[in-house]
Order: structure tokens, then sequence, then C-alpha cells
């Protein structure tokens, strides 16, 4: 391809509301422009990469023995209450109406849909297993759009869901899947993790996520550099960290602490590390009458106790019986089942209907400081059993570093990822909603069984952007690089016989096979080679009128410090082996 075709719109400087290096890099090297909050023009440059990477998805799904099909971009907000997602989805699915004032929705997944597809088609066991997927824009409402291609509102996404007979089927598809994701990142020249995660919203019974490591990313990742443990680290398992007491017990004694309300005040008031310390969180579960209505002043109330160095996790509270939907009490309540403000509440002389936890750190401590439920006093030297019941001692808090390993082969370490995809065993959650059948061997109806899979195309952009850029611009993997190779000819305009050599290197190597670009705008050298460094193109051959008279040309790799002297004759052979090695 010519530079002249290519639609090159690079600038100097980003917009002011690029915040990160992608979504600055991505705007300057003329891939994408903004034409709405989170809504953005995916131009050549960009849509060039974007192919690339779609392509090797494609490749690689096949091979894995999914089916690719393409389902609306608008869906039926009926499928969506069939299943209870039109309300539970929040503001971040976005609602819209026909003229007959009939509900639909802008897809920001498609489990519904395709489940509709799988009740109307899949009626016996000999159709199983299958796995059907698209490649399709999504749209999620999100409240603060921001990190351009990062999270913005529409985006590219893979989707792909599969359905088996049973679980083990649904297990071993799922298994295809994961292997299948796998290949896809490595060929995408990414250094990556593969995570235990969350369900979250989708459902299920397991999932993991991959993540592109990048100091930039939202996420913190937990692993074992000794094994192949990680995960993020909302699911990462905590154990206990308490040290084994060998001290005796001391005496509870009740201290004065007017108008501290910290573990980290108390702890210096008195002279002890903050470890020793508990805090007690005092969250609040609302009821609902059989129609689903608000049931006033009838919340239960938990009070969940963690070390105070120690945070919170709030996706492991979600799983504790009757936290799913929980939130914070209210100071009213706490009044109510506490018998101080908060700052000082703490487990001990708690009112018999709050639901103690805690966790399994503050299960195994002795002599501890907490709270003593009187404004402006707290406790020193408390133990369990003496002082107040053993509460159920559950996981609740964010492992740290240093943390044990749970395959015991070492101490977890923590770093920073880009989600880019995610794969979910979903069981019979959608199959059951929206009754999704089939026959049996023995001509018994059961539900179909689901896994789902999703990767974010546009968003491995940016990750791939975060993990690989310089001061110069961005550094792409040579698999999603929107050229192999630039050539940039000095005074094409001027010298015939630059141009006519580099006219020539273009066709011979593109004949080869080789995705090339001659920079032939006539463009200064310190603009040209300015521009393909912001793109990102692996090696640029360099023609000049100096280096011709010595029969020579310039070969440089994007991330090579000098250019290597390349006979002319010798160009082809030479960049053919240097992308073989690359490619490798």
């Amino acid at each position: 391809m010519k530079a002249t075709q290519t639609f090159i719109l690079t600038l100097k400087e980003a917009p002011a509301d690029a915040e990160i290096v992608s979504h600055q890099l991505m705007t300057r090297a003329g891939m994408i422009r903004k034409i709405g909050a989170g809504i953005y023009n995916y131009m050549p440059i960009g849509l060039r990469v974007i192919r690339k990477v779609e392509e090797i998805i494609r490749q690689e799904m096949t091979r894995a023995g999914a089916i690719e099909m393409l389902m609306p971009f608008v869906q039926p907000g009926e499928l969506w209450e069939e299943t209870g997602r039109l309300q539970k989805m929040g503001p971040e699915l976005l609602r819209i109406k026909d003229r007959h004032d009939r509900n639909f929705v802008l897809q920001p997944t498609s489990e519904e849909v395709v489940t509709d597809v799988a009740r109307n088609e899949i009626k016996s066991y000999k159709q199983l297993p299958i796995n059907l997927y698209q490649i399709q824009a999504k749209f999620r409402d999100e409240r603060r759009p921001r990190f351009g291609v990062m999270r913005g509102r529409e985006f590219i996404m893979k989707d792909a869901y599969s359905f088996d007979k049973d679980e083990a089927g649904m297990r071993d598809s799922y298994m295809k899947m994961f292997d299948a994701y796998h290949r896809i990142f490595q060929r995408l020249g990414l250094n990556y993790r593969a995570v235990a995660a969350d369900n979250g919203a989708i459902g299920g019974s397991g999932s993991q996520e991959f993540h592109v490591i990048a100091e930039t990313g939202e996420d913190a990742i937990v692993y074992c550099p000794n094994s192949d443990y990680a995960a993020n680290l909302e699911a990462a398992q905590a154990f206990s960290v308490a040290q084994k007491e060998t001290s005796p017990l001391q005496s509870l004694e009740k201290f004065a602490t007017p108008n501290i309300t910290t573990c980290e005040d108390v702890a210096k008031l008195i002279d002890v590390p903050l470890h020793q310390t508990v805090k007690t969180i005092v969250l609040a579960a609302d009821q609902l009458d059989e129609q689903g209505n608000l049931i006033p002043q009838a919340a239960k109330i938990y009070a969940l106790l963690i070390r105070g160095d120690h945070v919170l996790n709030e996706v492991k509270v979600k799983k504790l019986p009757g936290l799913q939907d929980f939130r914070m009490a209210t100071e009213a309540e706490i009044a109510q089942s506490f018998t101080s403000t908060p700052g000082s509440i703490g487990p001990i002389g708690v009112h018999n209907d709050v639901i103690v936890y805690a966790d399994l750190t503050v299960a195994d401590m002795n002599n501890w400081v907490c709270g003593a439920n009187e404004t402006g006093y707290h406790f020193k030297g408390v133990n369990w059993e003496r002082d107040l019941p053993r509460a159920q001692a559950v996981d609740l808090r964010n492992v740290i570093a240093g943390d044990q390993s749970p395959d015991g082969k070492g101490a977890l370490e923590i770093c920073r990822g880009i989600e880019v995809g995610h794969v979910f065993m979903l069981g019979t959650k959608y199959s059951e909603a929206m009754k999704a059948n089939f026959l049996d061997e023995q001509g018994k109806s059961k539900p179909l069984v689901m896994g789902c899979y999703g990767i974010g195309v546009t968003r491995l952009l940016g990750a791939a952007i975060e993990q690989c850029h310089d001061e110069k611009g961005i550094i792409w993997p040579l698999s999603i690089a929107p050229f192999e190779v630039v050539i940039c000819p000095v005074s094409y305009d001027k010298s015939e016989i630059v141009k006519t050599t580099a006219d020539d290197l273009y066709e011979s190597i593109l004949a080869a096979g080789i995705e090339v670009v001659i920079d032939n705008r006539g463009e200064r050298p310190g603009a040209m080679f300015a521009d393909w460094e912001l793109i990102g193109v692996p090696y640029r051959i360099v023609v000049g009128e100096r280096s011709l008279k010595e029969g020579f040309v310039e070969l440089q790799a994007r991330t090579d410090a000098a250019a290597t002297q390349v006979p002319v004759g010798e160009v082809l052979q030479r960049l053919s082996s240097v992308l073989d090695a690359a490619k490798k």
C-alpha cells in the first residue's frame, strides 16, 4: 500500500482528555477519532489492526471447533425479561423503544439471544456439543467512560457460547476455549496471565480471566512466581496470617479514645502494631416481602471483623448467606444494634440479632484491640471465648504481597493487569430461565448446559499499546502491526534514483506476500520517521541517495537503536529472514 492511499492522520499532541498512554497514542497515530463520550470512529490504520486481531481469533476459534454466526446489535427486551436481566443489569444496559412502544436493548452481551437460538434449533443430544460465536459491536452505558478504547461505551467483542448435554461436556468445551485463548494471546505476542476470577453479573459456577500485564491496568493480579497459580485480587483465596500466640492471655482493659475513630490512630495512641487491631464493618441487607417490596426497618445487620491493616473484599462478602445485595448500615441502624457511634463499635456486647463474621486471620488472633461499643472507648487484650463467643470464620479480606500461595509453592506477589478475555462455566442458569431444553438418550427433557467466552477485541488494541510503547510511540507485536515494514524514501519526489529503487523494492516485497507500505508523500526525513515510529510499524527500510551510491539501503527494527546497511539486491532475502525469525 502507498502512504498517499492510507489516510495518515498523525498528531503532535494528544487531546486533553487522553489520560493514559494508549488513548494518547491511538489518537496521535490516527487510529481513532472520538465522536461522543466513549464512542469512537476507527480510522483506517486502527481498523487494519482490528482486522488482524479478528483473524487470529477466527483461526483459533475454528481450530477449537466453534462456528461463527452473527446476532443482532439491537435485541428484543422481552428476551432479557425472561432471565430477569432487563432489571438487574441496571443503567449500563441501554434500553430503547420502537415506534410501537416495544422494549429493545443495545446488546452488551448475547446470552439471551443465543439461548433463544438454541431452544428453537437444538432438540436432541445428537446435535450436541455445539459452540456458536460472533464478533460484533457491543454497547455498555458506562457511568464514566474513560481511557479511550479501554473503557468506552461502544466496543467490539468476540463472544462465544457452548451448549452441552451435561456438566462433564461443559467442562470439556470450557477447556477447549481456555486452550484456544492461550493460543490467541500467545499469537498476539502479548505478556499475559490467566487468572481465577469472580463470575460477576454473568453468573455460573466458575470462571477465569485473561489479563495483559501492564502497570496502568485497573485490576490487581495475584500470582505465585514459583507456580502457575494466579487470580484476580477479588477471587484470590486469603489464608490466616495470624502468628501463633505463645504469650499468656492479657486481661481485658477498656481505655479512653476521645475523638479517635480509626485503627491507625488507636494503634498510635497505645503504641501497638496496626496488625494487632481489629475493625468492625457494619453492613445491612434489606428484606423484601413476597411481592418484592422493601419491608421498612427490617434490614438484617451484619458485623464483619477484619484486621486493622487488611482491606475488606466486597466480592467475597457478596457470597456470604444473605449478603448478595448488601449495603453499608446507616447510623440509625448502627445505633439500634450497637451501643456506640461509628468509630468505637466492636463485637463485644452487640445485639443478639447481629450476625457476626470474622476473617480467618481475626479468628486466630489473641490479645487484640477493638472498639468497646461505647463512644470514645476501646478495648485491648480481647480474646475469643473469654470475652465474646467465637464468630463464624470466613475469608473476608484481600490478599497482600507475601501471603502464602494457595498451592503452597511460595509467597504471593501482585502486579497490575488489563482484562482482555473471560471464560465462564454458566451451567443451566440461562437455559432453565428460558426453557432451552433437549431430549437426552432416554428421551427425557433436560436443560442445555452452557459456557460463555469473551474477548475484548478493541480493548486488546489499548492493552497491547499499554504494554508495548516507548517515548516515540507504539511498538506493535509483529502479528498485529498495521504493516510489517515501511519503506521510507528520502527525497522521493526529488531524486529519480531514490524513487526508482524504492518503487522496485516495494513491488518485490509486496510480491513476496509481505505487508508493506511505501511513504510516497515526499515528507522530510524527520517528519516521515516520526510518523512511522508513532504508528509503530515493526521494520523500516530507508532509501537515500548517499547510501545508494554505495549500493546499500538501511534496515532497522522499531526497537533497534541503529540501522543495518543491507545491499540493495539482498534486501528481500534479509527482510524475509528477519520476519521469519520474528514470527517463530
